[in-house]
């Protein structure tokens, strides 16, 4: 079906991006793929108290996507594809999500954005202002 710049057709996917170890056994691509999903979280979960709202959202987005294709995989050992531009390969929504979180994080990475708390100032022991010396912009 044709719906302008991007048309549905359905494919299937056993590898990962790009179709990257489609020749691996089932397993061993569910394996990796759930690996990695449990180490996208726990960055996630780390960076929970020191990134930005931006961030945070954008890693939320990533985990989301990675989390479809892990589920999608594990029915029937493939993913399913659907949406085709016609110069790029085939890919679904959970692709997208992914895509467009990394490409966010990126973004809010370049962008310098302060780190969540950076503003508040704190209070340490000995230190009258709450800021060691050297540090009269409240950033160490």
């Amino acid at each position: 079906m044709n719906l302008g710049p991007i048309q549905l057709r359905l494919a299937f996917n056993p590898g990962v991006a790009f179709s990257l170890g489609a020749n691996l056994p089932v397993g061993v691509v569910i394996g990796v793929a759930g690996l990695l999903v449990v180490g996208l979280a726990i960055l996630a979960w780390r960076a929970t108290s020191t990134a930005t709202a931006p961030a945070r959202l954008a890693l939320a987005v990533i985990l989301a996507g990675a989390v479809a294709n892990l589920v999608d995989r594990a029915a029937d050992g493939v993913v399913t594809d659907y949406l085709h531009t016609g110069w790029f390969p085939t890919f679904n929504l959970a692709d997208v999500f992914i895509t467009g979180g990394a490409a966010a994080l990126v973004l809010v990475s370049l962008t310098g954005s302060p780190r969540a708390g950076r503003g508040i100032p704190r209070k340490t022991p000995g230190v009258p202002d709450g800021h060691p010396p050297g540090d009269e912009l409240g950033v160490l």
